[in-house]
């Protein structure tokens, strides 16, 4: 089963790997306070899926492409794992027994604030 996520546009310095992944739709939003992003006006999300047999390759492009000054991640998961791809950085999660901490904890260490790293339920842990 392909793996499906969503790419924030802004957040890639080097937007080449777009062209790699299937893009299924396109959403902008407008950037508020709450964003934690003043450096830009708005954030245009893409719904991508990707491949099976890329997902690895197409994760390390990512974390590759990523904004080298400010810190974003990118996700994408199929019914048995789950990718979440921060600047020189992949956690690969299995699903069969998901284990999210490190990889929460690798993105509050980061700077992102963790409402944002809303992609486990184990960021319910983070909040109290």
């Amino acid at each position: 089963m392909n793996y499906k996520g969503v790419i924030i546009e802004e957040s890639l310095e080097n937007k080449d790997i777009l062209d790699k992944i299937s893009i299924l739709a396109t959403k902008k939003e407008i950037v508020t306070e709450k964003h934690k992003t003043p450096w830009i006006r708005q954030w245009t999300l893409h719904t991508v899926e990707i491949d099976l047999d890329s997902a690895e390759e197409i994760a390390r492009e990512i974390s590759k492409s990523l904004d080298s000054i400010h810190d974003w991640y990118a996700d994408f998961k199929n019914d048995k794992s789950h990718y979440v791809v921060f600047r020189n950085k992949v956690f690969k999660i299995d699903l069969a027994k998901p284990k999210y901490r490190d990889a929460i904890g690798y993105g509050v260490k980061h700077g992102i604030p963790w409402y944002q790293l809303d992609f486990s339920p184990e960021i319910e842990e983070w909040k109290r």
